[in-house]
């Protein structure tokens, strides 16, 4: 380890259920052909807080998936500056000591089916960061970028945690893509936070006839209209079914994407959607969802698809916040330092004053 980088710092650490800490444990050291990192912000997602609360096999829950385990450092979505690479490293990536530099959340193994197809977010031994130990997140001062990950350079010029916001976007931004929206679409999206509002962005830029934004809260609502929303519909208080049949000639819509994770938005999709409509989830749920499935088959013959992460729509994602175009200082609310982690996932788990909540390690 160098002079200018320190032999300990700062993590939050994941010891089970309800139980991360913030702990004093060493700076990781860079094996060859890797970028050490300094981390400058990260967004705490609802990935994060469904882990937090002990939904995972590893955890207990034989039937689910075990995609995370303990003493592991959360933090999937993530800005920093690099401070320490070798030449293979900056070849490969095209980048330099004191970049600014965002890697995907998933680190391809590169060699299963999947890789090699193309398909590396769907990538076998699925290592993502701050789920797995071989691959530690960036709730801490400093990470490492390993050889096998993917890595994009982003503008010096906006805020660290706007530039964090590349990974909620880039999922939206696959979401939209799974959707194959068109000119005539009418197109719902379900849900207006981080991954909702990035949903309405990204469907707004495929220039359909109309996009439809649905929440509860009516300031989300309001920060979907500065997004791209041509009609906002507060499901609390407005009948979304009504509405939209009658904009609709009594058809429906054409797409509905889901982005809210709870259980209710996905009848609520089905209902909505014209006979043979596009539905599309990618809401990440923390209990079964129960529909009837006559409707996707007799009744509609709809087009059901899944989404997960965002393959190929990162240099999108990153014009896209680089561009200006998204009012980023109203999505990105609050700003916490590491020490008040606890906080930020009690923000997002309240969900009621925040929309994305990242942590500053400095």
């Amino acid at each position: 380890m160098s002079d200018s980088i320190p032999e300990k710092m700062q993590a939050v650490v994941c010891h089970g259920p309800h139980d991360y800490r913030l702990e004093e444990v060493a700076v990781p050291v860079r094996r060859p052909g890797e970028a050490l990192i300094k981390v400058e912000a990260v967004g705490i997602c609802a990935s994060d807080l469904k882990c937090y609360h002990g939904a995972a096999k590893f955890w207990g829950d034989e039937n689910r998936p075990a995609w995370a385990e303990t003493m592991v450092i959360p933090g999937h979505e993530f800005v920093g500056r690099v401070v320490e690479l070798d030449d293979e490293a900056a070849e490969r990536w095209g980048i330099a000591v004191g970049d600014r530099v965002v890697s995907e959340q998933i680190v391809p193994c590169w060699e299963c089916r999947f890789c090699k197809r193309g398909q590396y977010h769907m990538c076998q031994p699925h290592d993502l960061y701050g789920f797995k130990r071989r691959t530690p997140g960036a709730m801490a001062s400093y990470m490492v970028y390993p050889a096998e990950a993917l890595v994009h350079k982003v503008s010096p010029d906006i805020p660290a945690h706007h530039a964090a916001f590349a990974e909620p976007l880039s999922c939206s931004l696959h979401a939209v893509e799974r959707a194959q929206i068109t000119f005539e679409d009418t197109v719902v999206i379900a849900g207006c936070g981080p991954i909702g509002l990035g949903m309405v962005a990204g469907a707004k830029a495929k220039n359909p006839m109309r996009v439809i934004a649905l929440d509860m809260a009516p300031e989300k609502l309001r920060l979907a209209e500065r997004c791209g929303a041509d009609l906002t519909i507060n499901i609390a208080e407005q009948d979304a079914e009504k509405i939209i049949k009658d904009l609709t000639d009594g058809y429906g819509a054409d797409v509905y994407i889901e982005g809210t994770g709870h259980t209710s938005a996905v009848p609520q999709g089905l209902n909505l959607l014209r006979k043979l409509g596009r539905y599309v989830e990618y809401g990440v749920f923390g209990s079964d969802a129960t529909v009837d499935w006559s409707i996707i088959s007799d009744d509609k013959e709809l087009d059901v698809l899944g989404a997960h992460l965002g393959p190929y729509c990162w240099p999108a994602a990153i014009k896209m916040i680089e561009s200006g175009v998204l009012p980023m200082d109203e999505i990105c609310t609050h700003q916490l330092p590491l020490t008040e982690f606890q906080r930020g996932l009690d923000l997002v788990a309240d969900g009621k004053e925040s929309v994305k909540v990242s942590l500053i390690p400095a």
